[in-house]
């Protein structure tokens, strides 16, 4: 008897569905990206008990035809393809005719279809057909999934609680709805409305209903495009950040993937302007040619493979970088202090607020919109200096002697209103999302009607205000102030900034001046490191470092570049061989940033060093002459702004509205 035979065809499906249905989420984006593919424009989905009880998608598409709905229970049974030349111009989102008969084999379905005229009802449990008539159904297609994986339970005790298997299902309509802004979604969990986009093709609108209308004021529209690739979309602030990368939505012609070098290179975009550890809310829309494009990588279709990959890094990265380079960035202090506190606190708030503010950076607050000329964007080539998205073009930083006392004058921005704005908002407040196939809320209670400002900076307003200052707190703060109300500097992030931009272009400027070391520096490795430095030799001679044989487990340093500190020699080339070390694929650009932060961060004022008049003007006027004033390398912020309003309301100065100005005293 032979060993060798065919599976049953039922068996076979309940195999792949490991790959395809690995939970209801995976369900609710194969049946909703089959509906987007029809051509919908209009999807509601409904949910039981986190979706396994039962999962329910409506949609207004094309239908399924009578004769066509056996076969679309079928493996391997498709509409999006015919031939070998299709598989390398795919253009929607289903094409390997998994997804139905994988779902049908771990669960019990009922298919409802209709072309516009007599409707079909097509019932599968476990893979096999039930029940196949004429029903009566409006255009469009509906299935319904009950009792997933009943046949197969072991699939079950690998589920998450159900609380975290609709957060995989909300997820999914999300990234959807951020893919498709023209389409209706609706998602409906146990009778309760979790999420709802008006599908008027206004990406925006579809960001304040999933992310809330506070986060869409702080995000910013960005553009770009060369010959392969266009990039769109809305990237946060600075100031509005996360824990985690989870928030990057990257949309590959409507198919939202998971790219690692994508995230990486929009993240690298903000530079210096992100806390270390945090991570932007950000919805990135690339389009490109299907030919350059991989999509058959993965059964789930989130993987893929680009073509060009590095110029399309590069092109997200010089986009963000040239859009937020127009933003001004200083946080406003008093709004964030506590709410709490903003409505009980007398006098005593102020001298709270300038001791501690620094200590407490805001990441939430709206920061004021500004335009300054356009910066050269980041290179990739960085051979002659370093080349970081952060900023460029630094000095060092000048003596007291060489500074004058006046700063050079530039103002800010104090309104936040345009014509322009209040057209925006009075567009979304007249406008309604579409009625709702199935039951749910009105219109007018759906959060994507809210409206929404997200202004461009004007063109005629520098970023950085005029600042005079005033005095130093505990030899770590400055006092300064300008036209648009008092700010609090911290000395040594200020100093940081202003080293950074410094060190960047010194270390990229490797020369031959050299400090020759009286006692050679030998460094001694396992065999493992030795292996691996002898391939990073070019690297550290890139900013000076310099390691030649000295046994066959040691290398010696006879000299260091000039702009080493004193005394930390050793220390510094330790650390810099110990980056090699960590990141053998680090890049020279990469490597000579990370030289720049430490040698800025080791060089800056500390906190405690008291600073005379002179001393201290000097560091306010280089600030203002940096590419980025407002954070040092590692993203914190170097000064925080009280408005004049902002100090009435902690003297009390501004009172409630039922109280006469006749009860107070002046």
């Amino acid at each position: 008897m032979a060993k060798i035979h065919e599976l049953a065809s039922v068996l076979a499906d309940q195999i792949a569905a490991g790959e395809v249905v690995e939970r209801p989420a995976s369900v609710v984006k194969e049946l909703v990206e089959n509906a987007v593919d029809a051509h919908s424009t209009q999807i509601d989905i409904t949910v039981e008990e986190a979706g396994l009880q039962r999962i329910s998608v409506v949609d207004d598409g094309d239908g399924i035809a009578d004769e066509d709905t056996e076969m679309a229970f079928k493996r391997h049974a498709t509409s999006k393809i015919t031939d070998r030349r299709d598989l390398f111009r795919i253009k929607s989102l289903g094409f390997r005719g998994e997804a139905l008969p994988s779902i049908a084999s771990v669960a019990d379905v009922t298919l409802t279809t209709s072309t516009g005229g007599v409707g079909t009802m097509i019932h599968n449990v476990g893979g096999i057909i039930q029940e196949h008539r004429a029903a009566a159904a409006r255009k469009g297609t509906t299935v319904t999934v009950k009792d997933l994986f009943g046949n197969v339970p072991a699939r079950l005790k690998y589920l998450k609680s159900p609380a975290t298997e609709l957060a995989r299902i909300t997820d999914i309509v999300n990234r959807l709805a951020l893919s498709y802004p023209e389409i209706a979604f609706s998602l409906v969990h146990n009778g309760r409305e979790l999420t709802r986009t008006a599908g008027r093709g206004d990406l925006q609108q579809v960001i304040a209903g999933i992310y809330g209308v506070q986060s869409a004021r702080k995000m910013v529209a960005i553009k770009g495009g060369n010959p392969d690739f266009k990039v769109a979309g809305y990237v946060s602030l600075p100031e509005l950040t996360r824990a985690s990368r989870q928030y990057i939505s990257i949309l590959l012609n409507g198919r939202f993937i998971h790219n690692f070098q994508l995230s990486k290179a929009l993240i690298a975009g903000y530079g210096s302007k992100l806390m270390v550890g945090r991570y932007p809310i950000a919805v990135l829309t690339i389009t490109m040619d299907p030919l350059l494009v991989d999509v058959n990588v993965h059964p789930t279709k989130q993987e893929v493979r680009i073509s060009q990959e590095p110029e399309l890094m590069q092109l997200i990265q010089t986009t963000v970088f040239d859009r937020l380079s127009r933003e001004n960035l200083i946080p406003d202090a008093y709004g964030e202090l506590p709410q709490k506190k903003r409505e009980d606190d007398h006098t005593d708030q102020l001298i709270m607020a300038l001791n501690d503010a620094s200590t407490k950076y805001p990441l939430e607050s709206a920061a004021t919109p500004v335009e300054r000329a356009e910066p050269t964007p980041p290179s990739q080539t960085a051979q002659s200096k370093v080349s970081t998205p952060a900023d460029k073009g630094p000095q060092p930083l000048q003596t007291p002697e060489e500074v004058p006392v006046e700063p050079v004058v530039v103002h800010q921005r104090s309104d936040f209103a345009s014509p322009d704005l209040k057209a925006f908002d009075e567009k979304y407040r007249q406008e309604q999302p579409a009625a709702p196939l199935g039951n749910s809320r009105s219109a007018e209670q759906s959060v994507a009607s809210q409206p929404l400002t997200a202004p461009e900076p004007d063109p005629n307003v520098p970023r950085f205000p005029k600042l005079r200052y005033l005095g130093q707190v505990h030899g770590t703060y400055l006092l300064a102030e300008a036209d648009e109300g008092l700010y609090l500097i911290d000395q040594h992030a200020a100093q940081e900034r202003v080293n950074y931009e410094y060190y960047r272009q010194a270390i990229g400027e490797v020369s031959d001046d050299e400090q020759r070391l009286l006692v050679p520096i030998v460094l001694d490795y396992p065999t493992t490191d030795i292996l691996d430095l002898n391939a990073h030799l070019e690297t550290l001679a890139s900013v000076g470092i310099r390691l030649e044989s000295f046994g066959p487990n040691s290398f010696i340093v006879h000299e260091h570049p000039t702009w080493f500190k004193a005394g930390q020699e050793e220390d510094t080339i330790k650390e810099m061989v110990d980056w090699v070390l960590k990141d053998g694929k680090i890049s020279v650009a990469a490597f000579r940033e990370k030289t720049a932060i430490m040698m800025s961060c080791k060089r800056a004022i500390k906190a405690n060093h008291h600073l005379d008049d002179q001393q201290a003007r000097a560091l306010l006027v280089k600030l203002a002459t940096a590419e980025n004033p407002f954070n040092c390398p590692h993203g914190r912020p170097v000064l925080v702004h009280f408005t004049d309003q902002d100090l009435q309301r902690l003297f009390k100065r501004i009172q409630d509205p039922h109280h006469s100005g006749d009860d107070w005293g002046e």
